[in-house]
């Protein structure tokens, strides 16, 4: 237990690095949900207009394009 708390000190510094630690971990939380919410929100545009097509094509992997 003593070597944990010694650990968690962090020689003296621990009000320094706990707190930077805390900032960048809820940074890198903020931009995940933030990239999860535009991804949805493309998803759902792309769908929209998917279904406004007026032609829908399939995929043409290894194929030539339409002329």
């Amino acid at each position: 237990m003593e070597a944990l708390l010694t650990y968690l000190d962090m020689g003296g510094y621990a009000p320094f690095v706990w707190p930077c630690f805390g900032l960048a971990a809820a940074v890198m939380l903020y931009f995940f949900v933030a990239s999860r919410r535009e991804l949805r929100q493309r998803e759902q545009r792309l769908e929209v207009l998917r279904a406004a097509s007026p032609r829908r094509r399939r995929d043409t992997i290894g194929q030539e394009a339409p002329s």
